[in-house]
Formats: C-alpha cells, structure tokens, sequence
C-alpha cells in the first residue's frame, strides 16, 4: 500500500484546504476527523482521484504513514490537542512527529515540547496565516518547538506556504513555544492594523459624511501606495459590496466586533513582560467596547459629544488620515516587534527578526509591502532597539506627524473616538520625552509606600527614601523596578 508523507487530523475548511495544497505540490497526505462521516465525504468527494488516503482510526492513519512519521493536528485550541496527542503517543514511535497547525497559546506548545519529548518524540507548534484562501494557495507558516524536527518538516512547509521574490514566507522561528508566540503577536498587529482601518472609515464617515462607494476608491488608491497590504485592498471591497437591494452592505452590519482571544493574549503578555504595547491593547479594548452596544445606545443620549464642528477641506484632510494611519501603522509593529524581543530574552530564543517579516510579506492577513522596510531595517542593524531608530521609519513619522497630530485633534474636538490612533501619538510622545512625569509617581510611592528611588544627582542603582511625613521613619519597604 502506498505511504503518506503527512497525516492530518481535523478536516474543518482550514485542514481541507491544507491538505488539498500539500497534495497540489506532490505530496500524499493521509487524513482522519473524529466524525469520521467527514473522512469519507470528503475522499469521495473534493479529493476524489487525488493523492489523499482516508484512515478511519487513529491507529489507521499512523500506520499509512512514511518514517518518520509526521502528524498535523488542525483542531481547536485547549483540550483536544492534548487528547490527540494522548491518542497518538501509544502508536508513534522514537523520533516521529506531532505537529499542532492549529492557534495554541505558546505556554500550551511549550509544555507539549517538553512532554512530547520526554516521550522520545518531536513536535512542532506551527503559526498559520492565510485563513481558508491562504491554507489553500499558499500561508505564512510560523514553526517553532523541537529543533531537530524542522529537517522533516521543512519541505513540505516550504513548499505549500506563499512566496514574495522567490523566497518561501516560512522558516524555523526558534524553540519551545516560539512559533505560537510570534503567531500570537502577528494576531495582536492584525487587531491593531483592522482597528486602525475602522478608524479612518469612522473619520471618513462621521467627519467628512462619504459614502461607501467613495470611501472604497480612496482605500483602492491608498493600496497603490505605502499602505499596500492585504487589509486595505479587502477594505476597499467591502466599501463597494452592495446588499441585496443594492445599498451598501457595510452600513447593514452591526458594529459590534468579536473576538477569539489572541489579541487578549498579545496584550496579557505585553504586561506580564513590561511592554508599552499600548495601540494593540486599546484595539482589544475597543472590541470589548463595541460589544456593549445597548450600553452604547444608552451613553449616546445621556451624553454630550464635540465641543465644536471642525471645519476642513475634504481633499487635505484624506491626506491627513492617511498619513495618521500610516504612522500610526509605524507604532504598531514598533510595539510588536519590542514584545517580541522581550519575550526571547525571557524564554532565550532566537529569533531572526528580519526573517519573521519575511514570513509575514506574504500569504498571511497582515502581508503588506511595508514589511519588506522592516525587513530591511533588521537586514541593516540585526540588534536594532526599537523599530522608529531605523532612518526610514524615523523619517517616515517626521514626515506623517504634523497630519497625525491635525486627525488627532480633530477628531477629539469633533468626539470622535481614535483609541488606536491617538494611543499611538502618546506612545510617539512618550518615547520621545526625555524628562518625563514619572518622577511624581515615584515619589508618591515613597510617600505612601516607601518604595524608594533614584536621584538624578546620583548614579542609577542608588535608591534613597525619604521620611515624608516625619513619621514613618527611615525605613524602605523596598526598592522599585525600573
């Protein structure tokens, strides 16, 4: 009987589509679904006559398998990966390998490495980008875990994700949980790109009283330019979809936006490591937000809104906001980015940060020309600090600031909420100030608490405390992380 190359457990649209793309490249793949119902319609159906192997049995799809075996699971987050790998450990074997395809969070995958392993086995946590067209014509893949794994899996990855210049958008990320955590953080700039998109369309809408049809040409203009990406080329369709009686679709759709979690988890981790990801956490906040729409309804007759109309010139202030957007953009990754290589200190991975952007030009939802800059940027200075100390991005807010500062102020005059935009310009701003207000947080906490400080007339790890009150003596409750 002929082998598979891959087996793959879970045969929602996503695992369909995989599996149909790793056999359009050569590949033969097994596959098997708990509703085994599936297995069947689906070889007799869509993979009717192609190089895919139905297995009824977990036992069964093992056994069709080439060494060393290699298993992709594309199941829902949590518990069911850990039971397909308790249903699989008993007939795999020393050195086969389990793969998870599937939005784990990286503590997850990184307790499974060390498990799996102890089994005497590999296993991967995978990133996927692409959604079910990706899956499908070619994802970003984003694969961490046991080093030793990545040879076996590297062909076939390479092969099946999408390709910008020739190059494949996949490479080995780096150990343990890295791969989920670098998914987890693409998600994170995705909430943050879509939210920054949902504001431009409220200014345009709001302010400049557009209507979808013209809001669509100028998202279609925008793609031409330095905003080229995946979301603002699906923007400007959305803007042009017409419902059925031919009105715009958009404004029949309720603004109460969803969400999965892992733009919850980018800015839970973002704290837990001591990141201003800032723009990324309001974009979470605002879904949270959203959802509250009877609250909303209520707020908006109770409330008052601007203060005053602004006026402007139609033309100008579209350039504005592309500009606000763009820059805002800038922040955005910048924050990611810092995220990213806080966490590799803490877990001691090694990450190629360049290369990730490499991984994210294309097939994924936040592929963008913009990231061949940051790829460039990494490519010039691989210990780069901070993405805005890079010359083009530096120039490129220099440039953008004064229009990101006019869409900000007008749009808080007018009371139109920009929590992503106008978060950003704070982060822009704080970075920015040499001197800042924190001094007065720290000397309250000395006061109430005697949590010491430092002194700018002194060298810095010296901490002092000062007896506020006459009072509480002259001792310190600890010093502070600075």
């Amino acid at each position: 009987m002929k082998k598979a190359d891959i087996g793959l457990v879970g045969l929602a649209v996503m695992g369909e589509n995989l599996v149909m793309n790793m056999e359009s490249k050569g590949f033969t793949v097994a596959v098997y679904n708990r509703t085994t119902q599936k297995v069947k319609d689906f070889v007799e159906g869509r993979a009717r006559g192609k190089n895919i192997i139905g297995a009824y049995s977990v036992e069964e799809l093992v056994g069709v398998l080439k060494k060393p075996r290699k298993v992709m699971l594309m199941v829902k987050a949590g518990q069911p990966v850990d039971h397909f790998i308790e249903q699989l450990l008993p007939h795999l074997e020393k050195g086969d390998i389990i793969i998870d395809g599937g939005n784990s969070h990286y503590p997850d995958t990184a307790r499974r490495v060390k498990y799996v392993e102890s089994k005497g086995l590999l296993y991967v946590g995978t990133g996927v980008s692409g959604g079910e067209e990706g899956a499908l014509k070619g994802p970003s893949i984003m694969p961490g875990g046991s080093p030793q794994a990545w040879p076996y899996v590297k062909p076939i990855f390479q092969a099946i994700s999408a390709r910008v210049d020739g190059q494949p958008c996949c490479d080995w990320v780096g150990e343990g949980g890295a791969g989920h955590f670098v998914k987890m953080v693409h998600n994170g700039i995705e909430y943050g790109d879509m939210q920054l998109i949902a504001e431009a369309y409220l200014l345009m809408r709001d302010m400049l009283d557009m209507k979808p049809r013209d809001m669509a040409r100028v998202f279609a203009d925008w793609n031409k330019g330095e905003l080229d990406s995946y979301l603002i080329e699906i923007t400007a369709d959305i803007l042009a979809a017409q419902d059925s009686d031919g009105s715009p679709l958009i404004d029949k759709i309720m603004d109460t936006a969803g969400q999965k979690g892992t733009g919850k988890w980018t800015a839970i981790d973002a704290l837990d490591e001591g990141v201003p990801l800032t723009l990324i956490a309001e974009a979470v906040f605002a879904r949270a937000l959203s959802s509250n729409k009877d609250l909303r309804a209520k707020a908006s007759e109770l409330l008052p809104g601007g203060v005053s109309a602004v006026s402007m010139d139609k033309e100008t202030f579209l350039k504005q906001i592309q500009q606000a957007l763009y820059a805002s953009k800038i922040i955005s990754y910048t924050q990611g980015y810092l995220l990213m290589q806080a966490a590799a200190q803490t877990h001691g991975w090694h990450l190629n940060y360049g290369g990730i952007a490499l991984m994210w030009r294309g097939g994924c939802i936040i592929r963008s020309a913009f990231l061949g800059k940051i790829m460039e940027a990494y490519k010039a200075d691989p210990d780069l600090e901070n993405l805005l100390f890079a010359p083009y991005f530096a120039q490129a807010v220099a440039d953008s600031l004064p229009a990101w500062r006019a869409t900000a102020s007008s749009a808080v005059l007018s009371g139109i909420a920009l929590p992503a935009m106008t978060s950003a310009l704070a982060y822009y701003d704080g970075l920015r100030a040499k001197s800042s207000g924190a001094n007065m947080i720290q000397a309250q906490r000395d006061y109430f608490g005697a949590h010491t400080y430092e002194r700018v007339d002194q060298p810095r790890g010296q901490f002092f405390h000062t007896n506020w009150t006459g009072e509480g003596g002259d001792t310190a409750a600890g010093n502070y992380n600075a």
